[in-house]
């Protein structure tokens, strides 16, 4: 399984960061080199570009052009079921404390109008690597550290490697069908989309995305978008891959989000049941599905589910609730679209977690603090 936490970049860019500004003075007016681990330049006075070599003590150097950049040498080797050796790039936005010349990043989804981006790689045979567009949200505007939400776009992947998690289906966006992956690599939760074949250039609303990852419930309207990044995670090679060219703009004018809907009990008594079933278990995790059915003669508008997981069990990743974990016990909450539970009708979530032992169900569902039976 691919790990690639990229937080352990943070402190080597708090260093590196007083000493780009010396070494490259701002905008690359000409071809620059970066061979620094967390070396970073600024091009067309708007973008971002950053060797953050974060996964390896071997020399890796990029070219910066006007319009992207290349790798010129890449000395890393990471074993393909482990994480990339780094992550070359191009981003508008912020990136632990480095923000792009004048972004208007973080902003909340829901007063995003619009988000387009256009990219154009260049490849290379004999390597390992992926060509992966980044988009990072977090529930606070947050410009530095890791971001809770991450969305990886697989134009390409070359070589026995696989994202975060395991793939949990197939969508159409822009266009194209993709391979749809989700996990969390113990940092951040990641979903990420991968194209059946090579893509060298893409032109596309990444709206798209983000609303996608919405539908599964695991962003809200309310997160901020912080960040939009597109390069190479090499494993082994990669001397020749480039962006040739990024374009990246986000405008507002959306509608800022409206709180949620005022949470109502059921009546008393008993009048929800909850289905738990294990969809997927394998040695030290699993994936599970809740299924909420209201009972009663009332309309639920809005809802919080509370229960208790078995010893052993972890979450690592939930979607179409907010799922939080304190101990033993749980609490997942709706989100903007499926707040509400008309009487006979059905909501569901599920989550992702990790697994010491045998699996068990957990136990003592509650529906807004009222007791639901089991079904």
């Amino acid at each position: 399984m691919r790990r690639p936490i990229r937080a352990i970049a943070a402190a080597g860019l708090l260093v590196a960061g007083s000493l780009v500004a010396v070494a490259f003075g701002g905008n690359a007016s000409a071809d620059t080199q970066i061979c620094d681990q967390y070396g970073s330049t600024t091009i067309q006075s708007r973008y971002v570009v950053q060797n953050n070599r974060w996964g390896t003590t071997a020399t890796q150097c990029i070219n910066v052009t006007s319009t992207g950049f290349s790798i010129t040498r890449q000395d890393g080797v990471s074993p393909t079921n482990g994480a990339p050796v780094s992550y070359p790039s191009v981003f508008a936005g912020c990136h632990y404390t480095n923000c792009s010349p004048g972004t208007n990043l973080p902003m909340q989804v829901s007063q995003i109008s619009s988000a387009t981006s256009a990219i154009s790689y260049n490849y290379v045979s004999g390597a390992t690597y992926n060509a992966s567009y980044d988009i990072w949200l977090d529930p606070t505007p947050k410009t530095n550290g890791v971001n809770q939400m991450e969305i990886m776009i697989w134009l390409n992947r070359q070589g026995s490697i696989q994202p975060i998690g395991s793939r949990v289906g197939s969508t159409n966006l822009v266009g194209r069908s993709w391979e749809v992956w989700q996990g969390s690599n113990g940092s951040n939760n990641v979903i990420s989309y991968v194209a059946p074949s090579p893509i060298s250039s893409l032109n596309f609303s990444v709206l798209d995305f983000v609303n996608d990852v919405r539908n599964r419930g695991a962003i809200t309207n309310s997160w901020y978008l912080t960040s939009i990044q597109a390069g190479f995670e090499p494993w082994q090679g990669g001397v020749g891959l480039g962006v040739n060219s990024f374009s990246a703009s986000v405008n507002g004018g959306g509608n800022p989000t409206t709180p949620p809907p005022t949470t109502t009990p059921p009546p008393t008594g008993t009048s929800c049941t909850v289905a738990y079933a294990a969809t997927s278990i394998w040695n030290n995790g699993f994936t599970a599905e809740v299924r909420i059915t209201n009972t009663g003669a009332s309309t639920v508008n809005g809802w919080t589910l509370t229960y208790n997981l078995p010893s052993g069990q972890q979450i690592t990743g939930a979607w179409s609730a907010t799922v939080n974990q304190s101990g033993s016990a749980v609490t997942a909450r709706n989100v903007d679209y499926n707040g509400t539970i008309s009487p006979g009708g059905t909501v569901s979530f599920g989550y992702q977690a990790s697994l010491s032992g045998s699996h068990t169900a957990p136990s003592g569902f509650a529906l807004n603090g009222v007791a639901c039976a089991r079904a």
